[in-house]
């Protein structure tokens, strides 16, 4: 099982709706593909207007690809965590995804 360690925890209203899991942005929204992040949403994300609970320090965050173990990662058009290419990092994998879906947990972002 995979263990997040939140050094801090806050809220943002959802500006749309946020999945658990995802990377966040500063409006409230999913991140975008390369966006820099907020946060992390944990405890089941939020609908369009609700307190969404954010998340910093080691993560958990969904993978939309495979990612190597210490991989710097950013996110994808979903607020899923990808193998960092052209957009902001967002952290690095302590862990390997096999594939998208996966959980993998997520450092420094």
């Amino acid at each position: 099982m995979k263990t997040a360690i939140h050094s801090m925890t806050f809220g943002i209203t959802a500006v749309s709706a946020i999945a658990t899991q995802r990377f966040v942005d500063y409006d409230g929204n999913p991140c975008a593909a390369g966006e820099k992040a907020l946060a992390a949403s944990h405890a089941g994300g939020a609908e369009i207007g609700e307190e969404c609970p954010l998340a910093l320090g080691i993560v958990l965050v969904e993978a939309g690809a495979a990612i190597a173990k210490g991989d710097d990662v950013e996110s994808d058009a979903n607020g899923k965590a990808i193998t960092q290419s052209a957009g902001v990092v967002n952290g690095a994998a302590l862990d390997a995804a096999s594939a998208d879906g996966d959980i993998i947990r997520v450092k420094n972002i």
